[in-house]
């Protein structure tokens, strides 16, 4: 059964960090794309955060720059989002989602997908980010 597993939400006050952790089983983890969206109460859904599997490519919203990094440990099949200096505004539930890699995408290409919530082969279960001001 694929499964993407996400964890690591939680209550923290803002400037605080917290890390979320992704594991991935099921499916070829090399051969995807893995990204995390949120969704506030209210909000649009935003593509937050992708990292390809296979070369290690980066992208991030210009809302989380510079405060959150995504990282993949592909012997774990499992990507982590460490999220620094967080904000009230970063509250929302976060989920976890592996879309199909295809050559000459950039970043920014996936993020609007995750955005969409098109091209979406697998999702996770969310977890809570509260960010207390």
């Amino acid at each position: 059964d694929v499964q993407l597993q996400a964890s690591g939400g939680g209550l923290v006050q803002a400037g605080g960090s917290l890390r979320l952790s992704c594991a991935a089983s099921g499916f070829t983890f090399d051969d995807y794309v893995i990204g995390w969206i949120r969704q506030a109460p209210g909000k649009e859904r935003e593509g937050v955060s992708c990292i390809s599997s296979s070369d290690g490519n980066t992208s991030y919203a210009d809302s989380v720059k510079g405060r959150f990094t995504i990282s993949s440990d592909n012997a774990k099949n499992t990507v982590y989002l460490q999220m620094n200096s967080l904000k009230p505004e970063d509250t929302a539930v976060y989920y976890c989602a592996a879309l199909f890699w295809v050559p000459y995408r950039s970043g920014s290409y996936y993020l609007g997908l995750l955005k969409r919530g098109d091209g979406i082969d697998y999702w996770g279960k969310g977890t809570q980010v509260t960010v207390s001001s």
